[in-house]
């Protein structure tokens, strides 16, 4: 049965450092399925949704460019990955959308990548890697 990796890719070195660590489990199983998924979180009046839209449609169609790129590079080695853009809701954490995902694709395992937020934001905002961890249904790698 093939194992499902899922990362959590927001363009940060630490979201690149999670990709290369999902490329070196499948070269320890040669059955390992990658998904790499960035979830865009739109910003904008809240009281407009069509402006709201228009801004997620923005930024999905910039990290489609990114992933279309980062799915080159590592099929050059050899792995087949799945990529997809998740366009969130704007007052909801990413962490929502990617455990989400991981529920519906059955992943195994999800990797993401650590903010190091300071601990006054942490404290307000929490991070997406702590949520991550919260509520995954699945065992997370959170990459430092």
């Amino acid at each position: 049965m093939k194992k499902k990796i899922l990362v959590a890719y927001d363009g940060s070195d630490l979201s690149k450092k999670a990709v290369k660590e999902a490329e070196r489990h499948v070269l320890e199983s040669a059955e390992t399925a990658v998904h790499v998924i960035s979830v865009v979180k739109p910003t904008g009046p809240v009281t407009n949704a069509n402006v709201t839209r228009q801004i997620g449609d923005e930024l999905k169609k910039q990290y489609e460019e990114d992933m279309a790129r980062i799915k080159k590079e590592i099929e050059a080695d050899g792995v087949i990955v799945t990529t997809d853009v998740i366009v969130g809701e704007p007052e909801q954490n990413p962490a929502i959308s990617i455990t989400n995902y991981a529920e519906e694709h059955d992943m195994d395992l999800i990797i993401v990548g650590s903010r190091g937020l300071g601990n006054v934001k942490k404290l307000f905002l929490g991070s997406v890697s702590n949520n991550v961890v919260q509520h995954a249904k699945c065992p997370v790698l959170v990459i430092k």
